[in-house]
C-alpha cells in the first residue's frame, strides 16, 4: 500500500501511531468504495482495554446516522480481523466528527475556512501553543488563523497536535442548511 494517509495522527502521538497509520491504509479504499471518507483513526488504551475509533464521514456530504456507522463496521471488522493490524483484543467504535469536528486532513482545514476553530500546537509559536480564532485555510503546510484581535498566525499543519471546530451558532446555522 505504501501511501500516507490523508490525514495526521499528532494528537495521539506515541505506540499507537503505527497502528493508527496501518489500520488506515488497510480501511481508507474499502471505506470509499462504501461511500465514506476516513476522517481520522484512533487507538486508545491499554493492550486488554484498548479501542480503535474509526472516524468516517459520507462522501455526499449527507450526516451520518446510526446506520451509517453499523453498516462501516460490519464491513470493516472482517476486513481487519484478517489484517490484524492491533496486538491484542480491541473493541471498534465508529463515529461521525459531529459538528464542532476535529480539523485533521489537510482539506478539513479548506473545507471549514470562515468558522471558528481552537487549535494547539506541539512547540510554541509566536510563544503561544493555544490559538482560537477564525479559520483562514491552508496555505501551502501552514494552517492559516485570525484571533479576536485580528492577528492572523501561520501556524505549520505538522506542528498541530489538536484542531477542531468551536461550537458556535454560525457553525450549527451552517450545518443545519447542509442537511436539509
Amino acid at each position: 500500500m505504501g501511501h500516507r494517509p490523508a490525514f495526521f495522527c499528532a494528537q495521539t502521538l506515541g505506540t499507537g501511531l503505527s497502528q493508527e497509520i496501518a489500520v488506515a491504509q488497510i480501511i481508507e479504499e474499502p471505506l470509499k468504495s462504501l461511500g465514506y471518507d476516513l476522517v481520522r483513526v484512533q487507538v486508545n488504551g491499554a493492550a486488554k482495554r484498548a479501542t480503535l475509533q474509526v472516524m468516517a464521514e459520507r462522501i455526499d456530504g449527507v450526516a451520518m446516522t446510526i446506520e451509517d456507522c453499523t453498516a462501516i463496521s460490519r464491513a470493516l471488522s472482517p476486513i481487519l480481523d484478517v489484517a490484524d493490524p492491533i496486538a491484542g483484543a480491541y473493541v471498534l467504535e465508529v463515529s461521525s466528527p459531529g459538528i464542532d469536528r476535529p480539523l485533521v486532513r489537510p482539506k478539513d482545514f479548506e473545507r471549514w475556512a470562515g468558522f471558528e476553530a481552537r487549535l494547539e500546537t506541539r512547540q510554541p509559536v509566536d510563544g503561544r501553543k493555544r490559538f482560537k480564532g477564525l479559520l483562514l485555510g491552508l496555505e501551502g503546510e501552514e494552517v492559516k488563523l485570525k484571533d479576536e484581535a485580528g492577528i492572523e498566525f501561520r501556524l505549520p499543519i505538522t506542528a498541530l497536535t489538536k484542531a477542531k471546530l468551536v461550537l458556535t451558532d454560525t457553525l450549527i446555522k451552517h450545518t443545519m442548511q447542509q442537511q436539509g
